[in-house]
């Protein structure tokens, strides 16, 4: 496993790091021993660095891995997210941040993140989402720059809105954010334009989020593929959209048959071919899969002319899942 610097905050964390959704539900059915070895597994294999919510089972994921740290003598960085007050979802421009994010609510928020995890002190809180509207008064960003003074977490992050991911540019430039969360794939390759530059001159930590693009970059999917009841993907790959990414996902695969790679190999190296990223993390629900996308960082990186190949496959898409 090989490390980088989180940013500022000046954590070593691996290259590939664990998220935490599936292990709290929403991925379709999971059972807690196989959530307790894929995290077991990962830590075996250097993972350092975790990624979970408070939104991933009502708590479900904080307190597995919190029982599971437990055992370990190894320093594990464990990043949280705080979702806003109930309401919709992203936040729209009339949403104000003072009934979103009040500070009486944050507060309570924190010292459930804090009993969850079973600690005194917050690696890094994420807010879990964010608008455009609130930069101009970020009150939920000096909450937590204040808890931060207290002892409560050590680094504040956001986790970017799909669609306005660039929302946190000007956050970054005021020096609001220690770390930013962001969707960055072989699909979503907007981030490169301005979003990963301005991380790297403002010295921001970077994590990658849905590098897989929720499954089908693996190239595992198929066009008639079906997931369980309360699985997020019926969601996602709702109508004909799930048909519209495997016929991408099969040109990329040309691509790259001149190479050794696997698609979640590819996938996972293709973040990390950026200076700005910090850390990946995939969804890992099984050891398997901890295996396999740990064994990632220790291959070669990519190659430029494979990278100039890869860049003609982005794909203009908009939040797909919100409706045609």
């Amino acid at each position: 496993m090989k490390y980088r610097i989180l940013g500022r905050t000046g954590f070593k964390v691996s290259e590939i790091g664990f998220g935490g959704w599936a292990i709290g539900g929403g991925w379709g059915h999971q059972e807690d021993s196989e959530s307790e070895k894929a995290l077991h597994t990962a830590i075996d294999n250097g993972v350092n660095f975790i990624d979970t919510a408070e939104g991933y089972g009502n708590g479900k994921s904080e307190k597995i891995i919190a029982e599971i740290l437990k055992t370990r003598k190894e320093e594990v960085i464990v990043a949280t997210k705080m979702p806003p007050v109930e309401g919709i979802w992203p936040p729209s421009p009339y949403c104000k941040i003072e009934e979103r994010y009040p500070e009486k609510y944050i507060r309570k928020n924190i010292e459930e993140r804090l009993t969850n995890l079973n600690t005194d002190c917050i690696d890094l809180l994420q807010l879990h989402t964010w608008t455009r509207a609130w930069n101009h008064n970020p009150t939920a960003l000096e909450v937590l720059k204040d808890l931060k003074n207290e002892g409560k977490i050590k680094a504040i992050g956001i986790s970017t809105p799909e669609q306005d991911q660039n929302c946190v540019i000007e956050l970054m430039q005021k020096g609001y954010l220690d770390v930013v969360q962001m969707i960055y794939n072989i699909f979503e390759q907007e981030p490169a334009a301005q979003l990963l530059p301005v991380a790297k001159e403002q010295n921001v930590g970077v994590i990658v989020r849905v590098a897989f693009d929720e499954g089908v970059l693996t190239g595992k999917y198929k066009v008639d593929s079906s997931f369980g009841e309360g699985d997020f993907r019926n969601s996602y790959f709702a109508g004909d959209r799930l048909e519209r990414a495997v016929n991408r996902v099969e040109k990329i695969k040309e691509e790259i048959k001149d190479t050794e790679l696997t698609m979640p190999q590819l996938a996972l190296k293709f973040p990390l071919a950026h200076e700005a990223v910090s850390t990946v993390i995939p969804g890992i629900r099984n050891d398997k899969q901890a295996l396999a996308n740990t064994a990632v960082s220790d291959l070669d990186n990519l190659q430029n002319n494979l990278l100039d190949r890869l860049h003609k496959h982005y794909w203009l898409r908009g939040v797909w899942y919100s409706g045609k």
